[in-house]
């Protein structure tokens, strides 16, 4: 090939996303594709040495919540800091379309509440320009991104759009509300929604601790639905469900899962979760994964690639003492009087005795869980030894783990987090979420970008799992190219995307450059750069040398180059012919 390539990626060590043995090669792309691996004769208009790196596809994240932060924000940080080249959002059920102008107010509520989106950042940024959903996607289309981005058809704005008030009360669905959800999913879907999302999970509340419009939605409303996506024969379907009614004898709620499956003919994914409360539970949703997809059903599980936490601290949205009474008197001060405040003994002693008040019970419980958190650190470990719980350092301290925690938030700069990994740590022990991520029937997913500003911070997980599972892990450590083909083509085959998640010719031209030795992820920290000066939990990484989105290099060294070449991507892509 002696033509003039756009780019080209030489010297490189190849991990093309299919898990077959890494090999050393060059990349040339050229228009927005990849236009061939081997041996590069031609040369590039830019080319990048990447001796002693590695190269693999952009990584593909399914499970996000960018719906309001792709409306005002061309960087879909934190992921595309590590390695993401294409998110696909409006996950769990919620988002931001439909609407009409009455019922904004009411999605508010449900995005503050369920995704930790303040109120403030969404007034001050999303545009509100449309109210059909094929309308959103029209706003969509015209941004201008970091990398590339697909959404689905969400289920609460939905049911609001066609139902109103009834449909925020949550009363059952008359047989013209569900043709007519029926209607508008099957029209979103053809304007380039890549399927239907809905949750029924009892942690999904409003900011006003109501339950969200469709958790209690029946049976016969969801297969409406289905049956709608099975006549026009595309698009997929995800959940978070409880999953409340599930034990070792069997999943009468998964059983819906199925004959929703059955109905619509279409690919089902779900949150699958390990939570030491639950013992076994998902187990149980693995064995009935594994026999759906025997009897023809394409069923997923959705796993984290590590332990799903929640982070608390005093400049993030919650901790354990944010909801008691007295605390009230410090909550808006500025960190360093605030933190004087808190070191009086007096204001200690009276939080400590205190009754918290919140209106979402599940998050009230997790908040005051003390005895089962640690402290994140920097860099953080995310798999922590059980010595280093609280209740174990404060059973060595002689204390309580409320006075410890109490303590060690008003320490130093008093910007400790503390880390409460509430699934897929059970006894802490990663052994259940390595088994989970290993099956065949899974997919790697919930990096939960774009939510969960000041709670969560998992969108950085692939730069977790190539750091841990593959090279820092105790123990059994993963195949590189397994790994990748977990963040690339698994992902993106999951939800229709064949035109990504593979170094192959014809691909689109999605590239990560490697350094795996240097590779590390920050810890989380608060910036205040959302609309209306709200605060997110940022998260860096070093050893990307380079990210590539449609042949456009994104991102150097972790430096954003300006580069905008990301957009909407509408509906399922084939895999390039040749």
């Amino acid at each position: 090939m002696a033509a003039r390539l756009d780019l080209v990626v030489r010297n490189g060590t190849v991990v093309d996303g299919t898990g077959g043995e890494p090999r050393d090669a060059d990349v040339a792309i050229d228009d927005g594709r990849i236009a061939a691996i081997g041996r590069v004769e031609g040369t590039g208009r830019e080319e990048i040495d990447a001796s002693g790196l590695v190269v693999t596809p952009g990584f593909v994240d399914i499970h996000t919540h960018y719906d309001g932060q792709a409306t005002w924000d061309e960087q879909f940080r934190p992921s595309s800091g590590h390695g993401v080249t294409t998110v696909v959002m409006g996950n769990c059920g919620v988002g931001f379309a439909p609407c009409r102008p009455q019922d904004r107010d009411t999605l508010i509520k449900v995005m503050e509440g369920v995704e930790d989106i303040p109120e403030l950042v969404m007034r001050a940024g999303v545009p509100w320009t449309w109210q059909s959903f094929p309308e959103y996607l029209d706003a969509l289309a015209a941004r201008r991104c970091d990398i590339d981005f697909a959404t689905q058809v969400p289920h609460a704005p939905l049911r609001v759009f066609v139902m109103g008030r009834r449909g925020v009360d949550r009363e059952p669905a008359t047989a013209g509300d569900m043709a007519s959800m029926a209607a508008l999913v099957a029209e979103g879907i053809d304007a380039g929604a890549l399927g239907f999302t809905t949750s029924r999970s009892l942690f999904h509340r409003t900011s006003e601790g109501a339950l969200t419009p469709t958790i209690t939605a029946g049976e016969e409303e969801l297969a409406s639905i289905a049956r709608a996506m099975g006549k026009l024969g595309k698009g997929v379907i995800q959940l978070l469900d409880d999953f409340a009614d599930t034990t070792a004898a069997g999943a009468t709620e998964f059983a819906m899962l199925r004959r929703l499956v059955e109905a619509s003919g279409r690919p089902l994914s779900f949150t699958l979760l390990d939570i030491s409360i639950y013992p076994g539970r998902w187990q149980t949703l693995l064995r009935e994964v594994e026999r759906a997809n025997r009897d023809g059903l394409p069923i997923r599980g959705q796993v984290a690639a590590r332990p799903v936490a929640i982070m608390y601290g005093l400049e993030l949205s919650f901790h354990p003492f944010s909801t008691c009474p007295s605390y009230r008197e410090v909550a808006n001060l500025p960190l360093e009087q605030k933190l004087t405040r808190l070191r009086d003994p007096a204001l200690r002693a009276r939080l400590l005795v205190e009754e918290p008040v919140y209106n979402n019970p599940n998050m009230l419980a997790f908040m005051r869980n003390v005895a089962n958190m640690f402290v994140l650190g920097d860099p953080p470990d995310y798999t922590p030894p059980a010595e280093a719980r609280l209740d174990a350092r404060a059973a060595a301290l002689g204390i309580t783990p409320l006075e410890l925690a109490y303590d060690l938030l008003v320490s130093g700069d008093g910007r400790t987090i503390l880390f409460h990994p509430g699934a897929n740590y059970s006894d802490c022990s990663d052994a259940n979420m390595a088994a989970m991520l290993k099956h065949e029937n899974t997919v790697m997913a919930l990096g939960d970008g774009g939510a969960h500003y000041g709670l969560i911070c998992d969108a950085s997980y692939p730069t977790h799992a190539l750091t841990y599972w593959t090279r820092d892990r105790q123990g059994e450590r993963w195949p590189l190219a397994w790994t990748v083909q977990q963040l690339t083509d698994v992902p993106a085959r999951t939800v229709g995307l064949l035109d990504r998640g593979r170094l192959a010719q014809g691909c689109k031209a999605d590239l990560n450059v490697i350094d795996l030795d240097r590779l590390r992820v920050a810890a989380p920290h608060p910036v205040h750069n959302l609309p209306g000066g709200g605060r997110r939990l940022e998260q860096r990484a070093e050893g990307y040398r380079a990210t590539i989105v449609g042949g456009t290099v994104t991102y150097r060294d972790g430096v954003f180059t300006g580069a905008l070449p990301g957009r909407l991507v509408r509906g399922a892509r084939g895999a390039p012919v040749g």
